[in-house]
């Protein structure tokens, strides 16, 4: 096992990481950049290192700084949480290099399901159920209007790296098409430095569903069951839940067996994701695989106890995966609401600024997983996002009247913050009963507009 541990990103995610090393007997090494020098993940970590400006193209993602950073501190390997340079298969093999274990996946993995083109041929090869599309890289306009033809419009221009919704435009006919090839193009290109699109058929009201999955260096492979990250925002996820509310039993052992398959097919080490969309039929399709930790990774742990972080630790260690798929027991169910420093009244405007007031919610079955406290500064230069409460419950009902409860409780000022929607969210009768999709979160921002039926 690692003797110390450099945690290669901030925030609640940093923390995350810091607590679980610290119960595993492990040192931990932060790295933060000038404006996160009073922030919780610094305070927590047995030594802290700075490695620059606030912008993350001189801090978080600057590799060199952070090898520096992990040769000074002398440590075994780095956790690069999520987000940052968690999928960038070239610091994964400058860690490998530098003799320094990279706590994920192999570089050649990361850079297979990485690039989603890539990654689409390698499931279509399989077997695996995918979007019908362009079978690689649209090269040009008049490409893109053979494909979108061919499928049927409406269709969707997707960037084939990086994710976050970045580089997505849907497109209904070739005028829209067009103009969302271009920009869809010009945005991948300045948040992933890699201008490369594909199309896929758009699906209009899908569900997201996305499976966990933890595989050894021995080639043992599992499920943890699957997440439903249908309320999202612009591709962005704001809560997720497991399980999912909405799948036939018969459907979520195939969608789930599905995932181990694609994880033994492309050799997959560590914890990982591969992510899902579901029609009003109930047939799935493989839409991409996340080679990190997820950011609700919490909800998967409430629900079947298991410690996703340690053995994402373990497994980089050399360790064999001790739990058996038979191990796996999915109890209850439990919600996550992303609290993010954002206004929807102010068409979620960033809300950045010194925190004065903090009440944090508690009691059985819930966690706050967050790296603020009052007097915390949040900056402005990184993701909105500032805390995550999850809520368990014997049930999924449980499981909201306890998050109903928790959001009661929890109070946050001056700074504005989307718990308040997540409030409406779960006020909402149809998602009570579990009928939501990706565009549910725009029902509930124009309610007048919505028609609730059975």
């Amino acid at each position: 096992m690692f003797s110390r541990i450099l945690i290669a990103n901030r925030g609640e995610v940093a923390v995350r990481v810091i607590r679980a090393c610290r119960e595993m007997g492990i040192q931990t090494v932060a790295v933060f950049s000038k404006a996160d020098r009073n922030s919780l993940h610094v305070q927590l970590a047995d030594e802290a290192i700075c490695i620059g400006e606030p912008p993350s193209s001189e801090s978080y993602l600057n590799i060199p700084s952070i090898i520096s950073a992990a040769e000074i501190a002398d440590v075994e390997a780095i956790h690069p949480g999520y987000g940052f340079l968690a999928e960038n298969a070239h610091f994964a093999e400058i860690c490998e290099s530098c003799q320094i274990k990279f706590i994920g996946p192999p570089a050649e993995v990361i850079r297979l399901m990485g690039d989603k083109s890539l990654a689409r041929d390698t499931m279509r090869k399989h077997g695996t159920p995918i979007i019908p599309g362009s079978e690689s890289v649209i090269q040009d306009q008049d490409e893109a209007f053979k494909v979108a033809k061919k499928i049927g419009y409406p269709v969707i221009v997707k960037a084939r790296a990086g994710g976050g919704g970045k580089g997505m435009r849907v497109a209904h006919n070739e005028s829209s098409l067009s103009s969302s090839l271009h920009t869809a193009q010009a945005e991948a290109q300045s948040a992933f430095g890699d201008r490369g699109v594909y199309i896929e058929r758009y699906i209009k009201e899908p569900r997201h569903i996305e499976v966990q999955i933890m595989a050894d260096e021995h080639g043992h492979v599992i499920h943890l069951g699957e997440r439903d990250c249908s309320i999202q925002r612009r591709h962005q996820k704001l809560l997720e839940e497991a399980p999912s509310p909405s799948l036939p039993d018969k459907v979520r052992k195939k969608i789930c067996d599905t995932a181990v398959k694609i994880a033994k097919a492309v050799e997959y080490v560590n914890a990982g994701t591969i992510e899902f969309l579901v029609d009003e039929n109930d047939n799935f399709y493989f839409m991409e695989m996340n080679t990190r930790l997820q950011v609700e990774h919490p909800v998967t742990e409430m629900t079947t106890g298991i410690d996703i972080v340690k053995w994402q630790i373990r497994i980089a260690a050399g360790e064999k995966l001790s739990i058996s798929q038979d191990d796996v027991k999915v109890r209850g169910a439990a919600i996550e609401c992303r609290i993010n420093a954002e206004d929807p009244d102010e068409n979620f405007r960033p809300s950045p600024g010194r925190i004065d007031k903090l009440i944090f919610p508690g009691g059985p079955g819930v966690r706050v997983d967050s790296h603020i406290y009052t007097g915390y500064e949040v900056p402005p230069y990184y993701d909105s996002m500032i805390a995550k409460i999850i809520c368990w419950g014997q049930d999924r009902k449980e499981a909201i009247r306890v998050m109903q409860r928790v959001l009661g409780e929890f109070q946050i000022g001056p700074i504005k913050t989307t718990a308040g929607l997540h409030m409406r969210i779960l006020n909402r009768p149809l998602f009570q009963r579990g009928r939501v999709s990706t565009k549910f979160v725009d029902v509930v921002l124009k309610p007048k507009n919505a028609v609730e039926k059975d």
